[in-house]
C-alpha cells in the first residue's frame, strides 16, 4: 500500500508517473532503508524538509544498486504528484541548490518541452558547485549549469531515462519561444568592437624609418587656386566620417553574421555528433536488453530441465516403491500359503497317527480276547466248577469278574498313556509349528528379544519390554 500512487494522480505521458523510473531501480528503490524510514507518509510540506536535508545528487551506486537519497525522494514526488506552483517555487529559490536541481529533475520528468524552456533555461546562469555521486560511490564535482544542460540535452540523466522534448528552434518557428540570449553575447560584442578597431588603427612606424617630405598640393594654374589639407570642408569631413562609419557597421553586421554562420554549423555538428552518440547507445542498450534477455531464458530452461529430472527421479522413486510393496506383498502370500500348507500336513499327520492309535488298540483289544478265550485252564475250571457245585461256581464268576475288572483297569490305563503320548506329541508339534511360525514372522530384533527373554525365563528374571 505504501508503494502505490495516489488516487487523484493524473497520468504522465500516458503511463503511470512512478512508471517514469525503471523497474529494477524503482524495485531497489522500494527495498531500500532510506525509503522505507525516512519517506514513508510523505506529504510534500514534509518533502521539503528532506530535500533541504540533500547533500548529494545521483542516481544508483554500488555492485548492488542502491539508490542514493535524491533518486528516492524523486519517486516520492511522483508517487505523491505535488502541485506545479510547488515545483515552481522549488526552481526559483536561490538558497538551496539541491532543492533546485530536485525540481528542475522533476519538471525535466514530467512536464512538457515549453516549460523545461520557460523554467530551466534561466538556471543556466546559476554556476554553483554540486556533488555527484557516480555509479562507483565517489564524489564527482560538478556545477548547476552542466545538470542542467544535460537534462536539456542528455537522454539519461542520474540513470533514468529521459522524455524526449521537443527541439528548441521548433518553438522559435512557432513563436512560441523567443530567441535565447545569453549573458555572455556582451562580452562577446565588446570583444568584437576592440578587435574592429585594432584593426582600423594604422600600424605603429618604425623608429629607423625615414620621414617623407610632405607634397606639396599642386596648383591649379587655370584657375588661379591651389588644393591643400588645411582647407577641406568640415561637411566633407562629416561625410567621410559617416561613410566611414557605415563600412564599419556593415563589416561588423557581416562579421557577427558569419559567426553566428559558424556557431550554428558548430552547434548542427555537435548535435549530429551527439545524435550517434546517442544511437550508439541505444544499440548498445539495446544489445544489452538482448543478452539480458537471452540468459534469462537460458535460466528459465534450466530450471526447467531440472524440474523435468526431479520430476522424473521422483516418478523412478515412486515406482520402485511400488515394485519394492509389490515384491513384499507377494512374499507375504508365499509366507502365508506355506504356513496354510504346513498346517494341513500337520492336521493330515495327527488324522493318521490318530487312526493309527485307534487301529493298535482295536488290534490289542482282539489279541487280548482272542488270548483269554484259547486258554485250556479256562475251561478246565469252568468244567471242574460245574461239577463241583454252586459255591464253586459263583468263586469262578467271582474270579472271573475281577479278572475282568482287572482287564479293564489294565486297559484303560493303556487307553490312558496312549492318549496322554499322543497329546504330548501333538503338544510338542503345535508348539514347535508355532515357535516356527512366530519365528518366520518376527524380524531380527523380535527375536533377539525373544530369545533374550527365554534366557531371562530359565535364570526367575523378568522379561524385557519390547
Amino acid at each position: 500500500m505504501a508503494n502505490r500512487t495516489v488516487k487523484d494522480a493524473q497520468s504522465i505521458h500516458g503511463t503511470n508517473p512512478q512508471y517514469l523510473v525503471e523497474k529494477i531501480i524503482r524495485t531497489r528503490i522500494y527495498d531500500s532503508r532510506y525509503w522505507k524510514e525516512e519517506c514513508f507518509a510523505l506529504s510534500a510540506e514534509l518533502l521539503v524538509d528532506k530535500a533541504m536535508a540533500l547533500r548529494c545528487i545521483g542516481g544508483v551506486y554500488g555492485g548492488n544498486i542502491k539508490p542514493t537519497p535524491f533518486l528516492c525522494l524523486v519517486l516520492k514526488m511522483l508517487q505523491i504528484q505535488p502541485e506545479k506552483d510547488i515545483i515552481i517555487e522549488f526552481i526559483k529559490q536561490d538558497e538551496f541548490k539541491y532543492v533546485r536541481g530536485l525540481g528542475a529533475f522533476y519538471l525535466r520528468l514530467v512536464y512538457g518541452s515549453l516549460d523545461c524552456y520557460k523554467y530551466l533555461e534561466p538556471l543556466l546562469n546559476d554556476y554553483r558547485k554540486l556533488r555527484l555521486m557516480d555509479r562507483s560511490g565517489q564524489y564527482q564535482l560538478a556545477h548547476m549549469d552542466e545538470f542542467i544542460d544535460s537534462l536539456l540535452r542528455d537522454e539519461r540523466s542520474c540513470d533514468i531515462i529521459l522524455p524526449r522534448v521537443q527541439k528548441r528552434w521548433v518553438h522559435e518557428a512557432n513563436n512560441e519561444l523567443e530567441g535565447r540570449v545569453s549573458l555572455l553575447d556582451d562580452d562577446l560584442d565588446d570583444l568584437e568592437s576592440e578587435s574592429d578597431e585594432e584593426e582600423l588603427l594604422p600600424p605603429p612606424r618604425p623608429r629607423n624609418d625615414p620621414v617623407e617630405p610632405m607634397r606639396t598640393a599642386p596648383r591649379d594654374d587655370r584657375h588661379g587656386r591651389g588644393h591643400s589639407p588645411s582647407r577641406r570642408s568640415p561637411q566633407r569631413d562629416m561625410r567621410n566620417d559617416r561613410e566611414r562609419e557605415k563600412r564599419h557597421r556593415s563589416r561588423s553586421r557581416s562579421r557577427e553574421r558569419d559567426r553566428g554562420m559558424e556557431r550554428d554549423r558548430g552547434m548542427d555538428r555537435i548535435e549530429r555528433d551527439r545524435g550517434m552518440e546517442r544511437d550508439r547507445g541505444i544499440e548498445r542498450e539495446r544489445g544489452m536488453d538482448r543478452d539480458r534477455m537471452d540468459r534469462e531464458r537460458g535460466m528459465e530452461r534450466m530450471e526447467r530441465d531440472r524440474g523435468m529430472e526431479r520430476m522424473d527421479r521422483d516418478r523412478g522413486m515412486e515406482r520402485m516403491e511400488r515394485d519394492r510393496g509389490m515384491e513384499r506383498m507377494e512374499r507375504d502370500r508365499g509366507m502365508e500359503r506355506e504356513r496354510a500348507m504346513e498346517r494341513d500336513r500337520g492336521m493330515e499327520r495327527e488324522r493318521g497317527m490318530e487312526r493309527e492309535r485307534k487301529r493298535h488298540r482295536s488290534r490289542s483289544r482282539e489279541k487280548r480276547h482272542r488270548s483269554r478265550s484259547r486258554s485250556p485252564g479256562h475251561h478246565l475250571h469252568h468244567h471242574r466248577d460245574r461239577g463241583r457245585g454252586g459255591e464253586k461256581e459263583r468263586d469262578h464268576r467271582h474270579g472271573e469278574r475281577a479278572e475282568r475288572d482287572h482287564g479293564k483297569e489294565r486297559n484303560r490305563d493303556h487307553r490312558e498313556r496312549d492318549r496322554d503320548r499322543g497329546d504330548r506329541k501333538e503338544k510338542h508339534h503345535r508348539s514347535g509349528r508355532s515357535k516356527r511360525d512366530n519365528m518366520m514372522g518376527m524380524s531380527r530384533e523380535d527375536l533377539e528379544i525373544a530369545e533374550a527373554n527365554a534366557l531371562r525365563a530359565r535364570l526367575g528374571m523378568p522379561p524385557l519390554r519390547p
